[in-house]
């Protein structure tokens, strides 16, 4: 090299960074919803950062056979796919899982409504929905006196939070038929006593609670009008005040 050349640059030598210790965790393969009992195929090991674990979640090092043993449960809650899968978040095969949904406190009550969805905002009531709980009787007195069929609605709860919806379904002529659907709620024991003698001398029907609406406390409500009769006369309905 002459006396004129530049001097060759540096030789930069890269050293990756070492990489994080993992640990493998058990997460949800898929999205999860409340109430579903998980298969094998809904569960998967993922590799977790060390330094991101929590004592909650359920490690291959700690439960090796976690995956298989885990399947059989029931989800308390909904998982989002690759959530870590908690032992708080489910049911055992040997524990009741509504039971396990239930705040404190409270009662499940099933109420039966008809199988068109009129007595159900339609259909589309899901568990965790917020109801409110309108019953629906006729007025002996004033059918009596007015000699037409009256008929008169209430609203008898208010808030009130949904567990579960199903069907009733009976065989008939060999074939199973939907006669009707049911509503299970979360009750305090005196509305448990209220809605089960509300439902002995009347029909139920539930009505839909707007997000912005649920967990209001009933002051901040408006004040219920008076209540109506309904008036059923030559098969025209109409409303009255009482």
């Amino acid at each position: 090299m002459s006396g004129g050349d530049p001097p060759p640059p540096p030789t930069v030598v890269k050293v990756e960074a070492p990489a994080a210790p993992t640990t493998d965790v058990l997460v949800a393969a898929a999205e999860l919803p409340m109430g579903q009992v998980l298969q094998p195929a809904d569960l998967r090991w993922q590799k977790w950062p060390d330094d991101a674990l929590t004592p909650g979640y359920i490690t291959r090092k700690d439960v090796p056979k976690a995956l298989e043993e885990t399947a059989g449960a029931t989800t308390r809650s909904a998982f989002l796919s690759g959530e870590p899968i908690r032992p708080q978040k489910l049911v055992r095969p040997d524990s009741g899982f509504m039971a396990a949904i239930l705040p404190a406190g409270m009662r499940a009550v099933a109420i039966v409504t008809d199988s068109r969805g009129t007595n159900s905002a339609g259909g589309f009531i899901l568990p965790n929905d917020r109801v409110d709980v309108i019953r629906t009787f006729r007025d002996e007195e004033n059918s009596k006196s007015t000699g037409s069929d009256v008929q008169v609605s209430q609203t008898i709860l208010t808030d009130v939070r949904v567990l579960a919806v199903g069907q009733l379904i009976q065989e008939k002529n060999g074939t199973n038929v939907v006669t009707g659907e049911t509503a299970t709620l979360a009750l305090t024991p005196g509305q448990a006593e209220k809605i089960t003698l509300a439902q002995k001398v009347g029909s139920l029907s539930l009505a839909l609670r707007s997000l912005a609406d649920s967990g209001r406390p009933p002051e901040a409500e408006a004040a219920p009008q008076e209540a109506a009769l309904t008036v059923m006369r030559f098969g025209v309905s109409r409303q009255q005040t009482r």
